[in-house]
């Protein structure tokens, strides 16, 4: 059985990035300019809660990076480098953690987030990993939660639900759901492979005043900003963005409409920005080729955000997101 040592100087040590020392050291050296501040995301992931066991590995190790980078991007942070700690099940084989590690490195190349350290050890259990991801702002610039103010106009990236909806795929036995394959692809690709928007970044750090990326389900983790900020707000549903594949979905089982908007693993960013600065944010991500959207308004006053359904009526959700406890 290979040790522990050799383990990390064949799989993990050829990601290292400088930082990262060939990670024949117990910490990793991070230089941070005078005018800039780290920011720093840490999430686990666990198989049979946030995966599958029988996920692809090289599925496992993108998606664990990359809602790491998703909430670098909704504080508007420029990834750093991240660490990783792996639990290994005792059924893990070499083929396993080279095709993991093939694809952890290609997304730390592709999304310039080099390995700087960690920690591998055997799990008496299933496949458990985390990622610290540490990124950099310009001092002061970092895009809080609590910044949502009243009258700023609500945007959501991307769209909303695919990977709720690629989950139910991935779930049913059968022939499930009567989508076209193409249609059933995409969604079970949103649900495996997120797509952080580091390219929002610099664009919310100029016109947002409030951010976060959507992990848990949309109309919860909107809750969350919204009491943060001491504030309430109006949505219209209608405005939500679906992909094509989602409406699909949603036409074939009317009764997935609240999941799509409370079933999470979206990685979308959620944010606020004044009114008079709307335009130039809608101008600055459609040059960045990341589509936006605005779904309602902040308002003053402590309630819980009011969803408008279609029709004008108030729409109310039993669970608005994912929650571990």
């Amino acid at each position: 059985m290979i040790s522990e040592d050799d383990l990390i100087a064949r799989f993990f040590a050829p990601i290292a990035g400088q930082g990262g020392l060939g990670l024949r050291d117990d910490a990793a050296l991070v230089a941070i300019s005078p005018d800039e501040e780290l920011v720093v995301t840490a999430d686990a992931l666990a198989a049979g809660v946030h995966f599958f066991a029988d996920d692809p590995p090289e599925s496992i190790a993108r998606k664990a990076l990359r809602v790491n980078l998703s909430d670098l991007a909704a504080k508007g942070a420029t990834p750093s480098g991240f660490l990783l700690s792996l639990a290994l099940p005792k059924d893990w084989h070499e083929d396993w953690l080279t095709e993991f590690a093939n694809a952890l490195a290609k997304d730390a190349r592709d999304f310039a987030c080099p390995l700087l350290g960690g920690d591998t050890i055997r799990s008496p259990g299933e496949l458990f990993l985390s990622i610290t991801a540490l990124g950099a702002v310009p001092r002061g610039k970092m895009v809080r939660r609590d910044g949502a103010r009243a009258a700023d106009r609500i945007y959501v990236s991307g769209t909303i639900g695919d990977a709720a909806a690629g989950l139910t795929l991935r779930r049913q036995k059968g022939p499930g759901l009567s989508i076209d394959q193409d249609g059933r692809a995409f969604l079970l690709d949103r649900y495996l492979h997120p797509r952080p928007r580091l390219g929002l970044a610099p664009i919310l750090r100029a016109y947002a005043t409030a951010a976060m990326d959507i992990s848990d389900g949309f109309a919860g983790d909107l809750t969350k900003m919204l009491r943060v900020s001491s504030v309430s707000a109006r949505i219209e549903l209608r405005h939500i963005p679906l992909s094509d594949a989602a409406r699909s979905a949603l036409a074939a089982d009317p009764s997935l409409h609240d999941r799509l908007l409370t079933g999470g693993d979206d990685y979308e960013i959620l944010c606020t920005v004044p009114p008079h600065e709307s335009g130039s944010f809608e101008a600055a991500a459609k040059k960045a080729t990341i589509d936006v959207t605005a779904i309602g308004t902040v308002e003053a006053g402590h309630d819980a955000p009011c969803f408008l359904d279609q029709d004008g009526t108030k729409k109310t959700f039993a669970r608005g997101s994912f929650s571990h406890f």
